[in-house]
Order: C-alpha cells, then structure tokens, then sequence
C-alpha cells in the first residue's frame, strides 16, 4: 500500500521522453507514492514498466490506455488513480485536453512543449497566448498548479535567463538560447524527437522578439558561429521556439533569441523535403484514391527516435547567454548543461537528447509536491525561482554551470 501521504503521479505518453520521466521518478521514488503510466498504445508503457522493473525499482507502477484527446477521459483516470500531479509528456496536441482535464480534477500539471493544434504550423505569436495563457483563471479557480515547459528548452534554459536575473543583472538587454547537439546516431536521416513536431517547428516562419517587437526570418536565414565549452565551435540558425514566446512577455525590454545546431546533411534532407511538399501537414489523394498527409508518411518511414540510443555517442551543450547590467555597469553570463549521449543511455537507456528534456519535469514534480513550487496558479518557468530548480536538477544528473566575471564554474 503506497504512503497516502505521497502525491500519486500520472505520466501521460511513453516515447523516448517519457522512459526518461519513468525512471526519474522511479529513482525518486521516496518523494512520490503510486507511479501510473497511461498512453493510447498500452503496451508502450508496459514496456517502460519492463525496463524499470529491470533496473530493480519496486514502486507501485501501473499502465493505462487513453485516448489524452479526450479531457473527460483524462479527468476520469485522474480521479480513479486519485494522482495529484499530472506529467504531460505526450504529443504537444494533446495538451489543452490535458490541462482541462487537471482543472476538472485539480490536479497539477506539468508539460515540456507549448500546445500544437494539428491544422496549424507556425501559429501567429504569442504561441502561450494563443492556448495554454487563456486558462490562467481556470486553473487559478481551482487552486491547482500548472507549470508550463518544463523540459529543458524550454524550461532548464528559461530558468537560466531567471537565475541571471535573480543572481547577476538588475537590467537584461538580451537573452540568446543556444541548443547544439554534437552527437551522432549513425543513421543517414534521423530526428532525435517525433519526427512530425520536429519538422513543424523549422518549416514555417522564424520569430524572435527583438527591439521590442516580434521580428521573421525565414529559416536558416540567420546563422552564426558558437564557440562554447565542451563541443567547440558550432554552426547554430536562429529558430522560432516555445521559450520565446515565454521570455519575452517577461523581459519586454530584452532581445530574445532562439538558436539551434545544424549540419549540412540536415540541412539538405530538411530541404529536399520541403521543396517536395513532403513536410506539409495538408492532406493529398493518390491516383489510387487514398488520401496521405504527406509529413506523417516521413514520419512513418523515419527511425523512430527512441531507437536510436543504443548507438548515439558524443555530447550536448545548451545554455542561456544573457547580457545586462548591474547598478549600470554592464555584463555577460552564460549558464548550460553538458550531456552525453552514451551515459544517458546506460542510466536509462535513452538518448541525451530525450534525457535532458525527460529529467527536468520530475524535479518539477518534486518541487511542487515539497511545496517550493506548489504556487496555486498557471506559471512558466521563468516565473518560478530558479536556484532550488538547478540545485535539485544536479542531484538528479543534469548539473548546470555559469561561465562569468570570475571563470567557469558550477552552480
């Protein structure tokens, strides 16, 4: 019999993020009663289940199938396995459903990405204003916590841009994200996350906010060079990301900019498909009559991202550089975390890409079931102190370090 004292926790999804969130709380397991996995492919989660039994974990798990499209279903589980907080690592599609369903229950809810509607790519900004920010009063209603992109970008990276804030500048003038994956899966074509979201992200306009005001650029339009700590010198292409959307409604008066990693080869593929139409989410008819979305057919023949551990080596680097002033005298930080591939893997066997966004919402989790950040009402990251968050995400395996002033150090 779990403790009643403990908070029950429902993950919802069980791809490659979730194994990671799995075996996190798992780990932790002396901060949480009950562990329930539920998914629309129960087997799925019966095979998370496997692989933590494997490991030695012992806490009560249990496996559900649900349709996480439907808020009444979500609602109907919550209140049957009596879990007070929810973990929303499925589908980005899935959650506006999801979040409703945690206010019928007031149940907390944590996510990793802003809410996809699946007819849409590349929606006007501000992305949280279009969705997820129109609920505040509901789930202040109800006296629940929702934490919205908690993985690591977004999530880790806006905690970073909090932790400048809190502990560097009085004034922030800038806010660059930098997200460079230097490993290799060995496979000709791959994407290290559901192929459909990853393509939707990079084929419609590039957003940043900038002077003030949101700015477009077309996507690999804008690029520079990085030389940052442990992978060297990478070539990264300003982007249009969650955090984005986020950070600038807190820092107005700061230029906030998102910038990811790409080969050529990527690059290339990327654009051969998109000049083929293969990267649209409007459905085509056949000759023979039958009707394709042409991006989920990519998705269908790619490798699925969860099987590409096993071979994935090499590194991570993403972080948060931040420019400001204190008491007028500018400055510059630039806080990341390193992760490797290989040892991801050997701990629970996912990528480190799936690990460094897996991770960060149990800690999460943990902070709100300790009370740190249970605040009874719809926050991102960035609105939430950041230290306890990094300290407590170095414990679990994702430890954080700040180059400033002084050198290069951990938190």
């Amino acid at each position: 019999m779990a403790d009643t004292n403990k908070k029950n926790v429902l993950i919802i999804g069980a791809g490659g993020v979730a194994q990671v969130t799995a075996h996190k709380v798992a780990q932790w397991a002396a901060e949480f009663g009950e562990l329930h996995i539920a998914s629309r492919t129960r087997k799925k989660a019966d095979a998370i289940i496997a692989g933590l039994r494997e490991k030695g974990h012992d806490m009560p798990f249990v496996s559900h199938s649900l349709d996480a499209m439907d808020s009444d279903a979500v609602a109907a589980l919550i209140k049957r396995l009596d879990a007070k907080i929810c973990i929303n690592v499925g589908s980005a599609f899935v959650n506006m459903t999801v979040l409703q369903g945690c206010i019928e229950t007031k149940c907390a809810y944590i996510d990793t990405a802003i809410h996809e509607d699946p007819a849409k790519i590349c929606e006007t900004p501000p992305w949280y204003a279009n969705y997820e920010w129109k609920r505040r009063g509901d789930v202040e209603k109800a006296g629940m916590t929702a934490i919205l992109g908690a993985g690591f970008d977004p999530g880790v990276v806006n905690a970073y841009a909090r932790f400048a804030e809190d502990e560097y500048f009085d004034k922030i003038e800038s806010i660059d994200i930098v997200d460079i994956n230097a490993g290799s899966h060995g496979r000709y074509f791959a994407t290290n996350f559901d192929p459909e979201i990853n393509f939707r992200e990079f084929t419609g306009t590039v957003y940043a906010w900038q002077g003030g005001k949101w700015t477009e650029n077309k996507m690999f339009e804008v690029g520079r060079e990085w030389d940052l700590p442990v992978v060297g010198k990478q070539t990264a292409y300003m982007s249009g990301h969650d955090e984005v959307h986020s950070l600038s409604n807190r820092y107005k008066d700061a230029d906030v900019r998102f910038w990811m990693g790409f080969g050529a080869h990527y690059i290339n593929v990327f654009t051969v498909l998109k000049s083929l139409g293969l990267l649209s989410e409007q459905p085509v008819r056949t000759a023979e009559g039958q009707e394709v979305v042409p991006l989920k057919l990519v998705k269908a023949v790619l490798p699925d991202p969860a099987s590409l551990a096993p071979d994935y080596t090499g590194k991570t680097c993403i972080g948060t550089q931040v420019r400001g002033s204190l008491n007028g005298q500018p400055g510059e930080v630039f806080v990341y975390n390193v992760a490797d591939h290989k040892e991801a893997y050997n701990e629970v066997g996912s990528q480190g890409i799936s690990y460094t966004a897996g991770v960060p919402p149990v800690a999460a989790a943990i902070l709100i079931a300790r009370g740190v950040w249970d605040v009874k009402r719809m926050v991102n990251v960035e609105d939430l102190p950041a230290r306890p968050f990094l300290e407590l995400l170095g414990e679990m395996g994702l430890p954080s370090r700040v180059i400033d002033a002084t050198g290069d150090h951990p938190i």
